[in-house]
């Protein structure tokens, strides 16, 4: 577990199941269009196969992802560094916030945590952010946690079977830029 200023980000469980399919058909009008997995009709079944699938890739070392709660407990959205590559000494970050939940600071506090965790827990020496060039809600996020932008790369990310392009921001530890 790892405290997020007002919340706490946790690996899943098979009770988390229907508080997140619950928050993803509730996201999906907005996420869709940048997250496809995000579709309408997400069960409780899609959730314990992706709760499997984070398990795996916990185990394997390429992904830790995680749920976002209030400290009360409530379902606010999920987080994770992913593709992580022991070669490269990097990873993907990225994060989701239900509509209930937005505007209260859960995706500032989780990208901060993730980024510590994957500094001090994980020792990678760089982090990237990967914003779909169309997606402004995400570009101004990106720059306001401090992410540094890097470059727009083309084809940089497939979205609904097609190349598209993305900014590229990136985090490294300090005194390493």
């Amino acid at each position: 577990m790892i405290t997020a200023g007002n919340f706490l980000l946790r690996p899943y469980t098979d009770a988390d199941a229907s508080s997140m399919s619950a928050a993803v058909r509730e996201s999906s009008p907005s996420m869709q269009q940048w997250m496809p997995w995000a579709k309408s009709d997400f069960s409780d079944y899609d959730a314990l196969c992706w709760f499997a699938a984070c398990t795996a890739e916990r185990v394997a070392g390429s992904a830790h992802d995680f749920g976002i709660f209030t400290l009360a407990g409530e379902y606010v959205g999920g987080c994770g560094v992913n593709q992580i590559s022991p070669k490269n000494n990097l990873c993907n970050l990225g994060y989701w916030v239900s509509p209930l939940h937005r505007r209260r600071g859960a995706a500032t506090a989780a990208t901060l945590a993730l980024r510590d965790f994957a500094f001090t827990s994980l020792a990678l020496t760089r982090i990237e952010i990967v914003v779909a060039a169309d997606n402004a809600i995400g570009l101004a996020f990106a720059r306001r946690v401090g992410a540094t932008h890097e470059c727009l790369a083309r084809n940089r990310i497939h979205l609904h079977g097609h190349p598209v392009d993305a900014h590229v921001f990136s985090f490294v530890p300090e005194g390493k830029a």
